[in-house]
């Protein structure tokens, strides 16, 4: 194939590099299983240089899915437990799968039912806003859930005004229109008023 992509035709290997040369490019072998090989002249530096860039846009495109992970241990405090649970809702907010680990040791291992207790009562403390991806696991000393959002993030979600904020904003255009008004009456040919 030429360079402008057409068909050139059969042409002997020698032959094909000297029109190659000629046009200061480069003949690659496009499909080489085929018979004869199919070769084209082409500008091979460009040709990569192009391929990555459409690589590295497609990679932009694709939505990393992350993976974070939080610790817990089968004797935690309920104020501890809270903070936790916290930073798991916020991680599912963001969009992130969540893999909790409950951390056994030493005895503890005798009682991982008390891990089980803990990662389904997160679960159930989550359920409006997550699901499991992946059920308890014991594996090894450690026992493994995977959570993921039940719903994607919204993007850049527009902030919502607070109460007393949109009554301000009701109150203010109230207040101009009141004196338009007065002022609307006194030019249509309202006498002015006179003071005493």
């Amino acid at each position: 194939m030429g360079a402008d992509g057409s068909q050139i035709g059969i042409v002997a290997t020698q032959d094909a590099l000297r029109q190659a040369q000629e046009l200061d490019l480069d003949l690659v072998e496009v499909a080489p299983q085929a018979t004869p090989p199919v070769a084209r002249i082409m500008d091979y530096g460009k040709f990569k240089y192009d391929r990555d860039i459409r690589q590295k846009e497609a990679r932009k495109k694709q939505a990393r899915i992350e993976v974070k992970e939080i610790k817990f241990r089968p004797k935690i405090d309920p104020h501890d437990y809270a903070t936790k649970k916290g930073h798991v809702e916020r991680f599912l907010r963001a969009g992130a799968r969540v893999k909790v680990t409950i951390m056994f040791r030493g005895r503890e291992m005798a009682r991982t039912e008390l891990g089980r207790k803990i990662l389904d009562r997160l679960v159930a403390d989550l359920a409006d806003s997550a699901v499991v991806e992946a059920t308890p696991k014991q594996d090894g000393r450690n026992m493994v859930m995977v959570i993921a959002p039940t719903k994607r993030p919204q993007e850049k979600a527009k902030p919502v005004q607070p109460a007393a904020d949109s009554a301000a904003a009701d109150a203010a255009p109230q207040e101009v229109a009141a004196p338009q008004e007065v002022g609307a009456a006194q030019e249509v040919g309202a006498a002015p008023p006179q003071e005493a």
